[in-house]
């Protein structure tokens, strides 16, 4: 069984500081047995990251929608599985408003962190929560997942103006806040990729290979599980890289980048 000092031992070893702002995205079945569950790993990297953040995704994209425009930031329930339920569900944590890609932040200034994403009219605009990991120089950890699961990839696309990546055809969704009050979104544009079979997210593991050259990305294990142990600075400005050399759309299909485009 994983225990709460594995955790520790863990993000000391792979270069995580006390003042990190650390988003985490998880498979808790591909770690094995944790210590008091996801509750004991959401506490243990609390108590580490005792001067920054701990920030888990808690988005609600599959629910809030054109069709259901809505959102309860205390009643609204994760759709991207476990370790995000039990974040939105203790009371420890702060949630921010955005209404289909919330997150919960744990820490000091979780409050400020959050502040202002009922502003947000796509799913990571620059000054967004995932965002300002740019500014902030934060790490992501993809525990157990790859770069399908890699959200602050989108917020990537939206910071370099990535073409062909959100819907057109904005909606307006009510917002329900912690006081029970109401806010109107501003016209509110989806994910959406028309030259695209799917979510572009599913092609995002086209930019492993680079990634991992330029060292935007490093390798280690908890548990049973591979993390991919991301620097948002250094990934941004791979992706960057990349996109300044194709002449095409390198995430509406499966493909092999080149790699003098980064090498």
């Amino acid at each position: 069984m994983l225990k709460k000092q594995d955790i520790t031992t863990f993000l000391e070893t792979n270069g995580i500081r006390h003042d990190d702002k650390v988003v985490v995205h998880a498979s808790l079945r591909s770690v094995g047995p944790i210590e008091d569950g996801a509750d004991g790993l959401i506490d243990a990297m609390c108590a580490y990251l005792n001067e920054g953040l701990l920030i888990i995704p808690t988005h609600t994209w599959d629910e809030v929608t054109r069709d259901n425009p809505f959102y309860d930031v205390r009643t609204s329930v994760p759709c991207i599985g476990t370790l995000a339920t039990v974040a939105f569900k203790r009371a420890d944590g702060v949630r921010s408003l955005h209404p289909t890609h919330s997150v919960v932040a744990f820490g000091k200034g979780a409050a400020d962190f959050v502040k202002g994403e009922e502003k947000c009219g796509s799913p990571a605009p620059v000054n967004s929560c995932l965002s300002r990991l740019y500014e902030e120089g934060g790490k992501v950890l993809l525990i157990g997942v790859g770069h399908e699961r890699n959200t602050y990839l989108h917020s990537v696309d939206e910071r370099l103006g990535i073409p062909d990546r959100l819907n057109q055809d904005p909606f307006v969704i009510t917002i329900k806040d912690y006081d029970g009050s109401t806010i109107q979104s501003p016209p509110f544009h989806t994910h959406f990729t028309a030259a695209s079979d799917q979510c572009v997210s599913e092609y995002y593991p086209n930019y492993k290979e680079a990634l991992e050259y330029t060292g935007a990305v490093k390798y280690a294990k908890l548990g049973n599980a591979l993390v991919y142990i991301c620097d948002a600075r250094g990934m941004t400005d791979t992706v960057k890289r990349l996109w300044e050399k194709t002449d095409h759309d390198l995430c509406i299909r499966k493909e092999e980048i080149p790699r003098e485009y980064y090498t």
